[in-house]
């Protein structure tokens, strides 16, 4: 779990739900230049989400569990549907958060430690029909190596005919040059991995990584650990919404 002090993104949620505003949520990583999150982004309305999110949240059915729910905008929207759904995030400002404003089943746990009896096989109320990974969901998985460990955990979780909807983003245009090509190295680590820090006001977090998959290598890799996964819309800015599901 992250320290209340070490946690800056839910200071920042925290902040703007108390005050209707925040200060810049600063990230930085070593690829690129700094960049900022927009905290009003993280309590968007249903209208206000983009097309691949809204369609995961009409499509998500059964019991629902929502991973890395930073201020709770889906879990609410999937209450408003009148569906059942637990929201989980490792941040603690984040899920103080999503309780206050009325998250029904608002939990700090990590997605890995989600489960469990003593012999550590998940029982039945960690069973899950759908499981939403949104807002560049793959990121949790942090580097192609950690892959099979999410798909056996992925497996432990999902119910059976359940579902997985991850959303990502083919990040491979950032290093395409003006004549088309591109400066990968082949023989490097996966382009799509990313090391990330935040920032907000003076609470700076841990570095995390990250991971951004494009949809080829996300069916490659479900198809090795016994999933399926489907392109079932593309978005605006190279991200694409994926159902997955056991084969």
């Amino acid at each position: 779990m992250i320290r209340k002090d070490k946690d800056p993104m839910g200071a920042a949620i925290s902040d703007f739900y108390k005050n209707g505003v925040a200060g810049r949520l600063r990230v930085f990583s070593p690829q690129f230049e700094e960049d900022e999150i927009p905290v009003e982004t993280l309590f968007r309305e249903y209208d206000e989400m983009p097309k691949i999110e809204q369609y995961a949240l009409q499509n998500a059915k059964g019991k629902i569990l929502d991973v890395g729910a930073g201020a709770g905008c889906h879990a609410l929207v999937l209450q408003d549907m009148q569906k059942s759904v637990d929201a989980i995030d490792v941040s603690p400002l984040s899920v103080e958060t999503m309780q206050k404003r009325g998250v029904d089943k608002a939990m700090l746990i990590d997605f890995y430690d989600l489960c469990s009896d003593v012999q550590g096989q998940p029982t039945e109320i960690y069973k899950y029909d759908t499981i939403l990974f949104l807002m560049n969901g793959s990121g949790i998985i942090g580097k192609v190596e950690n892959i099979s460990s999410f798909f056996k955990k992925v497996d432990l979780l999902l119910a059976d005919g359940g579902c997985v909807y991850m959303d990502s983003s083919d990040i491979r245009y950032i290093f395409e040059d003006e004549d088309g090509s591109f400066e990968i190295n082949l023989n490097g680590a996966y382009y799509g991995e990313l090391e990330y820090q935040m920032q907000y006001k003076r609470i700076k977090g841990e570095p995390f990584s990250w991971l951004y998959l494009d949809f080829a290598t996300l069916q490659h890799y479900s198809e090795e650990n016994g999933f399926k996964a489907e392109l079932v819309l593309e978005g605006e800015h190279y991200d694409y919404l994926a159902c997955i599901s056991r084969a």
